[in-house]
Order: structure tokens, then sequence, then C-alpha cells
């Protein structure tokens, strides 16, 4: 019976010995590319691919209500708004509203006034690239605002039909209130693709 174990043990031992454990380092190597892949994936949704869906006409013809949008959340951290970018924003940093988009206008340290319709930035008038409306109410914007330091003044292209920065209850954005710039239409298909100016 003794004689019968050690057998079994020995024969135990051998089988133990020709198990192949090349296999390992491959499975390791697998875990190590999904995750990585994972990661990345993670990071360019979080960073490039929020999505916000517009609401309301502010800004057509460049983005129409309805139109899903996504925001590169990371641009800002290398770089500063500049006066035309569309970026989003919730109002005052209320993160109980839905987020606005709009245009830049006005830059940090900039006074920015609305005369007979014009734009005025530091007294001069601002020649926009982009289609606009006419702007028949200027609201607060009607005498000189002196932008501080972190602020924004910022506009819908649809002059006629935006909420924004001639708004005293939006006002003036403050950097820390920007969630980023918005690149890329999503959706509708047929509107699909890289930002116009």
């Amino acid at each position: 019976m003794r004689h019968r174990k050690r057998k079994e043990l020995r024969f135990d031992r051998k089988h133990r010995k020709h198990i192949n454990l090349k296999w390992i380092p491959e499975v390791f190597g697998w875990v190590f590319q999904i995750v990585l892949v994972c990661l990345c994936a993670f990071v360019f949704v979080w960073y490039f691919g929020h999505q916000i869906s517009n609401i309301g006409e502010s800004m057509n013809p460049v983005i129409r209500n309805g139109d899903v949008v996504l925001v590169n959340r990371i641009v800002y951290d290398a770089s500063t708004p500049k006066r035309g970018d569309i970026i989003v924003f919730k109002p005052k940093g209320n993160e109980n509203l839905h987020s606005y988009i709009k245009r830049i206008i006005g830059l940090p340290g900039e006074s920015v006034e609305i005369r007979d319709g014009e734009i005025y930035i530091n007294n001069r008038k601002l020649n926009e690239k982009y289609e606009t409306t006419a702007i028949a109410d200027a609201g607060i914007a009607s005498e000189k605002i002196v932008l501080g330091g972190d602020e924004y003044f910022v506009l819908g292209d649809n002059r006629e039909s935006s909420e924004d920065s001639r708004m005293a209850d939006i006002g003036n954005v403050k950097r820390s209130e920007i969630e980023g710039k918005v690149w890329f239409i999503l959706s509708p298909k047929d509107r699909f693709g890289l930002l116009g100016k």
C-alpha cells in the first residue's frame, strides 16, 4: 500500500513538472491591452466625447435646435478661450440649469458695448466673420461693460432669439463656469461632422 502511494506521488510530481506556464505572460499581455484600450476610450469620451443636446435656436444656423454636439473638455487646460469659440457653460455656475451653448465675443479685461445694433470691443467696432442676425435689444450691454480678469461676454449667433450675456440673469461668464469648447456635431446624420465657424 505504501509502495503504491509512493508511485502515485511520483506520478503526480512528474505530471506537475510538465504543466506549460508559457501561456501566463500571454494572458497578462491580453489583460494589459484590454485595460489600456478601456482606459484610452474612457479618457477620450470624458475629455472629447461629452455630449450636449442643444435647446433652442440661439446658435442657428451653426448649431440648431435638437443638435447633439461633442464638447472638448481638455482644450482650455492647455490654452485660453478665444474670441469666436463656441463654448458650453452653466449660467452663474448653477448645476441645476441645462448647459448653454454660446459664442465668445468679449475677453477678460476688455470693455463691451452694443450701440445701434453694433458690438464695440474697447471702443472699436467688432467685425464678425460668421453669420449672425441683427441685434435689436442690447440689454445690459447698452452701457459699457468692463470684463473682469476671468470673465467672458457671450452671445448667441441668432441675436433675435438668444438668452446670453446681454441678460442680467446670465451676465458675464466666468472661466470656472466654462465646461469646454464645442467641436463636433454628432446628430442629426445630415449635419454629422466637425463644427464650422
